[in-house]
């Protein structure tokens, strides 16, 4: 951590929170490095990360002994896992107990950099669809890049402010909003929360977050979950916005089970005699960051929000793909009999059918930036892939693929020229440890590596 102290209203703010002693204690924790935790992609592997030891909370999260460097990693490009901070991991316990649909419809109101998206997204699998949501492009960006390596194509990435969604009240099953707050629970990561931290910060955050909440309150259907959550300690952006939520909205209690061991602390807050929960993460009872998150349930008979049929979609960029093509492209490529497919830009995309009727709604209100799996193009009747499907969990049938030691596989990621010995010429995908990293196309004489030039990487 930074040699900055910590600013002196917080200090006397926690102290009043804490008490003297447990305050020493919470003081020396901001001083320790924080551990390292990564959630591995269960659709993608099994393998737990050598030395390492289990999130309590998160059967896929695992601390690591030390950083590594994942640059140098080919399967964290894979999207065999993703680095994200344990106490945001409790997300996973958290639908586990109050038994959130995994064929529901899910909403990330404040999604990027993506963490919580793909955990979402997991949870879902197969069964389920999830909007991941971003209102500033440059995140929205790298929301989508970590969406696309996770690869499970359950997901609709978009890019609107909370007033967009207001047509879509009572449409979801589960909303989260992460809510961008002062970043207190950053500090020892994070030295510039610190410097940037007043209290008239905090009071802009929670007015900030007054206005979200006013907004993402009603996108939950009836029966249906809210889960709200920010990475700070006062009560001002935390238990205050259960009251405001609670003042605005007709909204039900959730009290979430607890091990004693795990030193999650739960708060209770008492209103009009009935109490709200609340779970808190501090660095020097939890192994984690701080954190703050509570979930409440909207009552059973409030507003449920069906999408209506179309009998034509109809939309300016998106086309859907016709009953022949369909056929054609699902045998070509071996896709599952649940395929829907759309056409934009001469580009076909891939959704699960199930989630049709819901996906051609929501793109009546929000703005685009991503959906399903990006397949790849047809061009003079040959079928020319997407990056996009080569790192999906969808099957990849008719393509040959060959494994690539480390120095290979990380030359594939700096986009760098790969020879192949003994393999005809076409499409190749190139894997590491079995893994699907991409495309190159084997031209018999050299190859041409179709990695993202985005995306390559520059570390040697």
């Amino acid at each position: 951590m930074s040699d900055l102290s910590l600013p002196k209203e917080f200090e006397s703010r926690m102290k009043s929170y804490l008490g003297e002693n447990e305050f020493r204690e919470f003081s020396k924790a901001l001083k320790k490095d924080p551990l390292v935790s990564v959630r591995i992609n269960r659709h993608k592997t099994e393998t737990q990360p050598e030395n390492s030891k289990p999130v309590p909370w998160n059967e896929d999260g695992f601390f690591l002994e030390e950083r590594p460097s994942f640059t140098l990693d080919p399967l964290f490009h894979a999207g065999c896992y993703y680095v994200q901070e344990a106490s945001s991991m409790f997300i996973q316990h958290i639908l586990k107990s109050i038994a959130a649909p995994q064929n529901g419809i899910f909403l990330d109101l404040s999604a990027a950099p993506g963490g919580k998206s793909t955990l979402l997204s997991s949870y879902l699998g197969k069964k389920g669809f999830l909007v991941a949501n971003e209102v500033i492009k440059s995140r929205a960006n790298i929301l989508k890049e970590n969406i696309i390596k996770w690869g499970l194509g359950n997901t609709l990435v978009t890019q609107n402010d909370p007033e967009h969604f207001e047509d879509l009240e009572g449409f979801f099953d589960l909303v989260l909003v992460d809510a961008p707050c002062s970043g207190e629970g950053m500090f020892r990561k994070d030295p510039d929360a610190m410097s940037e931290w007043s209290p008239d910060h905090v009071a802009l955050c929670a007015a900030r977050q007054e206005r979200i909440m006013d907004k993402a309150s009603a996108f939950v259907k009836g029966g249906g979950y809210l889960i709200y959550s920010t990475c700070t300690f006062n009560e001002k952006e935390n238990e205050e916005m259960v009251r405001f939520i609670v003042s605005e909205y007709d909204y039900e209690p959730v009290k979430i089970p607890l091990d004693p061991s795990w030193g999650i602390v739960e708060s209770e807050v008492l209103i009009d005699e009935v109490s709200y929960f609340g779970y808190r993460f501090f660095p020097h009872r939890v192994e984690g960051e701080g954190f703050f998150i509570t979930v409440m349930k909207r009552p059973e008979d409030a507003l449920v929000h069906e999408p209506k049929r179309t009998k034509d979609f109809k939309h300016p960029y998106l086309k859907p793909v016709g009953k022949q093509e369909a056929e054609k492209l699902m045998v070509q490529l071996g896709l599952p009999d649940y395929s829907g497919f759309y056409n934009l830009q001469d580009s076909y995309f891939w959704v699960n059918k199930d989630f049709q009727q819901h996906f051609e709604y929501l793109a009546r209100f929000l703005n685009i930036r991503y959906f399903g799996v990006e397949l790849g193009k047809i061009n003079k009747q040959q079928f020319i892939p997407n990056h996009e499907l080569a790192v999906s969990i969808l099957p990849k049938t008719g393509f040959l693929k060959v494994d690539l030691d480390l120095k290979d596989a990380l030359d594939y990621l700096r986009k760098e020229d790969i020879p192949i010995k003994d393999l005809p010429e076409g499409w190749v995908l190139v894997t590491f440890k079995n893994t699907p990293l991409g495309w190159l196309k084997n031209l018999g004489n050299r190859t041409n590596n179709y990695y993202p030039k985005d995306w390559r990487i520059r570390m040697r």
